[in-house]
């Protein structure tokens, strides 16, 4: 079958080579769309929504199942351009997507990537601040907010302090498409640094605050997230915007780089269950777009290499014992569970990121006891797939009765509430040294 696919690939037709330049909305939708005409089989363009001035938000699927969702092939997304002055990642996923589908069939590893994964990719979730900046400068232009003159990553609910910001239309349109697909694996790329951030951005002594940072229950897997985007990133790994910062390796906690409220990565983690980092990848917010080919060659093995992490990790699906899938049942690894639990979707599946080691998998049915489950991830995913372990259950759910009384989590500050610290959240003595650093040297 992969042999065939090569084969076919070498006749498919080829997208004009996209040029390397800054491509505003009417060019970059003709691209989208001469993109999915000529790939359909692969792709799938659509709209998850307006902007303030009536912009589509304009999202392209690539997979082999584009227009929707199949059992075991987790989906990924990237968003860029969240800040329209923040240019560089908007023209980088144009270059991924025309990677991506001019190398099916004929490159072997993005044939499999393509095969096991359904990557979305949406270039710009602030059109019209991309298109209201008049000068690009490298530091700030009136384009960072969208055309109501709101911060988008400052705009979405909060999970430690209330946020009750107006909700904008394109924030509005991003929530809404995360209660659409199971993302898993996500990241949203920005400028005006060199570093992969990840979360939380905001927090609260129960998740570390006082030592300077906020982490998760996951944060093992997203340090190793982040390190594998910036380890294949030279100018990232070594941080070459000649600016003093913390970053160490070319990675950060966000709350320790610098706290924030109403943050996509932390909305996307707490209430969408994806895992999502920020990657900032350029000192200049808008650089010359005679720099757009160095950074593209900076970026493209991490963007890649990225994307194939969605597949650590266990995957499956929970069945009652007349192998009914069951959806909305808390699937949790039993020592990281997390404050808003995770839940298996409409066909019973779970994903979850998980680093190569020995858990405990609890299943949590209403009006049942928890079901352990032990797991093992090998040292090395199984070739474009997580570990699969499905988890037969020992009685007969009621699907009506779970879903009424599984309600989603409220979007209120569920962190407000929680004193003291996790084990994740003590301090080591090397954050003790930074933080005596920054004291002493701020």
């Amino acid at each position: 079958m992969d042999c065939a696919r090569l084969w076919l690939g070498l006749l498919m037709p080829a997208v004009a080579a996209l040029d390397f330049s800054y491509h505003h909305q009417p060019e970059m939708e003709a691209f989208l769309k001469n993109v999915a005409q000529n790939y359909s089989s692969i792709t799938h363009l659509h709209s998850i929504g307006k902007s303030v001035q009536g912009r589509n938000l304009w999202v392209l699927v690539v997979g082999r199942s584009p227009r929707e969702h199949r059992i075991g092939i987790p989906e990924f997304k990237y968003v860029a351009n969240m800040h329209g002055d923040e240019a560089v990642g908007r023209e980088l996923l144009l270059h991924l997507i025309e990677y991506l589908v001019t190398r099916d069939g004929r490159d072997p590893e993005i044939t499999n990537l393509i095969n096991s994964t359904r990557i979305h990719i949406m270039p710009s979730m602030n059109p019209d601040g991309f298109e209201a900046v008049v000068k690009p400068d490298c530091f700030y232009n009136d384009g960072r907010d969208n055309s109501n003159l709101y911060d988008l990553n400052r705009n979405f609910p909060d999970a430690f302090e209330l946020n009750n910001v107006p909700r904008q239309p394109e924030t509005v349109a991003v929530m809404k498409w995360l209660t659409t697909e199971t993302f898993v694996l996500s990241a949203n790329l920005h400028g005006g640094a060199l570093v992969a951030s990840y979360p939380f951005d905001n927090g609260v002594p129960a998740t570390g605050t006082l030592y300077s940072r906020s982490l998760t229950p996951d944060d093992d897997v997203f340090q190793y997230l982040a390190n594998t985007y910036a380890s294949r990133n030279p100018d990232m790994k070594r941080n070459s915007c000649r600016i003093k910062t913390g970053f160490s390796n070319g990675i950060v906690n966000g709350y320790s780089w610098y706290p924030l409220k109403g943050g996509m990565q932390d909305y996307n983690y707490i209430w969408a269950q994806c895992f999502e980092i920020t990657l900032e990848l350029s000192c200049c917010k808008y650089p010359r777009k005679e720099k757009l080919p160095s950074f593209w060659k900076d970026n493209k093995d991490s963007l890649i290499e990225y994307i194939k992490q969605v597949h650590i990790g266990v995957k499956g699906q929970v069945f009652d014992q007349n192998e009914t899938p069951l959806s909305n049942v808390t699937v949790e690894v039993q020592d990281r569970k997390h404050i808003c639990p995770y839940r298996t979707n409409k066909f019973g599946e779970y994903y979850l990121l998980l680093l190569p080691g020995s858990y405990v998998i609890e299943v949590t049915v209403p009006g049942h006891g928890p079901h352990l489950t032990k797991v093992t991830i090998p040292p090395k995913s199984q070739n474009f797939s997580a570990l699969k372990k499905d988890i037969l259950l020992p009685f007969r759910g009621q699907l009506d009765h779970i879903s009424e009384s599984n309600p989603l989590c409220p979007r209120i500050p569920l962190y407000s509430e929680l004193q003291g610290h996790s084990a994740a959240t003590k301090p080591s003595l090397f954050l003790f040294l930074v933080t005596l650093f920054h004291i002493l040297f701020k």
